[in-house]
């Protein structure tokens, strides 16, 4: 339903702008939960934030920045004023010596723009091939897979304040990436120490390697590749690789509901990891280069016993214990209730065997 702005928070006075009541989120999310924004407006380019923040009632308003809804949970109707996140756009900036430049608006699917780059010859980021999402939510959560993290190929953003409006740009420094973290999961009272809810990223550059070096070292790759007997791959192949592993792991969102990897990867000190495998020799765990261990939190869960199980309508994928889907559709699916029920469940049986507290993904709402 698209209608002007309710009496209750005033009248949008820009005739371009149009704010949609009372809008269904259920396709907008990839759990496909059902839920409702109460109003939404759509982000095409920064002037529709600026022409938002010339009109008092909504610039008065709660904001919340959804891009591909692929790491979300909604728990209930979205009060805050949605902003869909639609900017479109992808280039060759510039060269340097050693890179190529490449921007993508946020907007952008982000597997689309993955492919884009290896067709014009760019390679860089074909080990995260197939991660759902958009462009603009890549930054946020420092997404990575099979040995690459965004931060690896990252060189800078525009994003724009929700308050004042003014176009800034950070660089990798700024954006203080850690394991699925940023600045943008974050917030604060002291400026420039947290951009959660107070900021929407605009446009994405990425520096893409002109010496390019293919990254095997994961073990489902390295599969691959014994399999075909292929000693040196190129990107396409990589690419191509990642996305068979991920297809016969995952569970396609568009044909089944989920956010993907539900729970981080624990990091613990080499002290605990060696307390953990006393107990359990069978732990799977990777060694990292200050000395503390990564434990595979799908193993931890499997361990406890949680794969196949479901709450109701919120299940753990038969293939994949570190995803959490939805078993059911339309308003006979999952709720955001159940899924979080079933996400506390398994933190508390973690917990109990190893000691470990599991740190979810996804935003819940």
């Amino acid at each position: 339903m698209v209608a002007t702005l309710p009496a209750k928070t005033g009248r949008c006075d820009n005739p371009a702008m149009v704010v949609e009541n009372n809008v269904p989120l259920q396709a907008l999310n990839t759990f496909h939960i059902v839920a409702r924004a109460q109003q939404l407006l759509r982000i095409r380019s920064e002037d529709d934030v600026a022409a938002m923040l010339q009109d008092a009632a909504l610039a008065a308003l709660p904001k919340f920045v959804l891009g591909g809804g692929s790491n979300l949970v909604l728990t209930g109707d979205v009060k805050p004023l949605v902003l869909k996140v639609e900017i479109a756009g992808r280039r060759l900036l510039r060269e340097t010596p050693k890179a190529f430049i490449v921007e993508a608006g946020a907007g952008e699917n982000w597997h689309d723009f993955v492919a884009w780059t290896l067709a014009q010859g760019m390679p860089g980021m074909e080990n995260m091939a197939l991660i759902p999402g958009t462009v603009g939510a890549t930054p946020v959560q420092n997404i990575g897979a099979y040995g690459v993290e965004l931060q690896d190929v990252f060189d800078s953003l525009d994003a724009i304040d929700l308050q004042t409006g003014e176009v800034f740009s950070l660089d990798a420094g700024q954006c203080a990436f850690g394991y699925r973290d940023s600045i943008f999961k974050h917030a604060s009272a002291a400026p420039g120490l947290g951009l959660k809810d107070k900021a929407l990223i605009l446009r994405v550059r990425f520096a893409l390697p002109k010496a390019w070096k293919p990254i095997l070292g994961y073990a489902d790759i390295e599969k691959m590749r014994i399999q075909e007997a292929c000693d040196k791959p190129d990107a396409q192949q990589i690419f191509d690789w990642v996305c068979r592993i991920r297809r016969s792991k995952l569970p396609d969102p568009a044909l089944v509901g989920n956010a993907g990897s539900f729970f981080k990867n624990p990091t613990v000190s080499a002290e605990q990891c060696a307390d953990i495998i006393a107990r359990d020799p069978r732990v799977v765990h990777y060694r990292l280069a200050d000395g503390s261990f990564k434990l595979a939190a799908a193993w931890l869960i499997d361990a406890c016993g949680w794969r196949g199980k479901s709450v109701g309508q919120a299940g753990v994928y038969e293939k994949q214990a570190l995803v959490l889907v939805n078993r059911g559709s339309g308003s006979q699916g999952a709720t955001g209730g159940e899924v979080m029920t079933l996400a506390k469940s398994i933190q508390t049986s973690v917990y109990e065997r190893f000691g470990l507290l599991l740190e979810t993904e996804p935003v819940v709402l």
